[in-house]
């Protein structure tokens, strides 16, 4: 195999590869990155979960495949001068590289024992701007469960239908949906778990633009077409959370505050507490003003933040980490909260109606001496 490319390219391509190259494996071609050179070259990291291939554009001598130990060969393109790139490999997998004056060689693996990224032959796929999954993306994913006990939780729900396509995230504390609208989302209607994972490296290659991305769903895995990159993820298997049974339709009470002060006033509360001395976030919502204290073997806090409407002095303690989780990603500059008793979530959502987003926290209980 002999190619040449520009170092820039190269660097780029490896860059988004080699994100999901097994760290261990007993397997050890996947711990390097797959270069295919034939029409085109290809970079591939798969991890057996979830793999992404990107094509470059590179001027291909001649043809051939191996696997490249991942972070040698990265940190080699990455320190070798700006100009072409010129790398040969022989039958015995010893790699040459130059650039300018600069020359390595290493020792590729076979690329015989890699095994190829699942096949996705599924219905028509469905597009959208890369923009809106971004924000889709990041609006939910937080919310995303860390317990192996329920795997089905460990991923998000995408609901897709003729006009619209939804992104709901859930853990046993917290719920996070939003929904990007559109004439035409598809033609049938899917649904499907995509795991966390896969769904973070998606998002750090997607580009806050109007260009498309595209994803097909086949029998257990799903296709993502970002420009020059695919990614292929496996779907988890079970039974999602009906989310629109668990969130509050008719709460008694409607609150509007601006994101920013109640960010603020949330944070400055928050500075004593910490992972090692935990105590919930005591907040009265009066007339036209919200009142935020917590108090804890470090000492107390107390700040207050006007909104609009009268809370009746409901009281109810929250985990403050999430509810300041849902503020950061609040899209406009003010929030509404929906509230219905001591023991019923807190619901926001953005006053912008423009934004189809709403995030569910649920209460803890507070102690009458706190």
């Amino acid at each position: 195999m002999k190619f040449t490319c520009e170092k820039a390219l190269l660097v780029s391509a490896l860059s988004v590869a080699s994100r999901t190259v097994a760290q261990k494996s007993t397997i050890p071609c996947l711990e390097g990155v797959l270069l295919r050179a034939g029409v085109a070259l290809q970079l591939t990291g798969y991890n057996l979960e979830t793999g992404i291939t990107v094509h470059v554009g590179a001027q291909i001598q001649e043809a051939g495949s191996c696997v490249m130990p991942a972070r040698l060969f990265f940190d080699i393109v990455r320190k070798l001068p700006d100009e072409m790139v010129s790398i040969t490999v022989d039958h015995k997998q010893q790699v040459s590289i130059r650039a300018g004056a600069a020359f390595f060689q290493i020792t590729a693996m076979d690329s015989e024992d890699y095994p190829e990224l699942p096949d996705v032959n599924g219905k028509s796929g469905v597009t959208m701007p890369q923009s809106a999954l971004k924000a889709m993306i990041s609006g939910t994913i937080f919310s995303v469960s860390e317990n192996q006990a329920r795997p089905i939780q460990t991923g998000c729900l995408m609901e897709v239908t003729e006009d619209s396509v939804t992104m709901v995230a859930v853990d046993s504390f917290r719920l996070a949906r939003r929904t990007w609208h559109t004439q035409n989302a598809a033609n049938h209607t899917l649904k499907f778990v995509v795991p966390a994972a896969g769904l973070k490296e998606i998002e750090r290659i997607l580009e806050d633009s109007d260009e498309p991305v595209t994803f097909t769903l086949g029998d257990k895995h799903i296709l993502f077409s970002i420009g020059d990159a695919l990614l292929v993820s496996r779907v988890l298997e079970g039974e999602f959370i009906d989310w629109r049974r668990v969130v509050p339709t008719n709460c008694g009470t409607v609150l509007t505050a601006n994101v920013a002060e109640l960010t603020s006033s949330i944070e400055r509360v928050s500075l004593i507490i910490s992972e090692k001395v935990k105590s919930p976030v005591r907040c009265v919502f009066g007339d036209n003003m919200a009142d935020f204290r917590t108090a804890n073997t470090i000492g107390s806090a107390h700040d207050t933040c006007s909104i609009a409407g009268n809370g009746g002095e409901l009281e109810i303690g929250f985990n403050s980490r999430y509810l300041l989780d849902a503020l950061r990603v609040i899209p406009s500059e003010e929030v509404t909260l929906e509230l219905q008793n001591g023991l019923s979530p807190i619901v926001f959502t953005p006053c912008d109606k423009k934004y189809d987003f709403a995030y569910m926290v649920l209460p803890v209980r507070l102690r009458s001496n706190s």
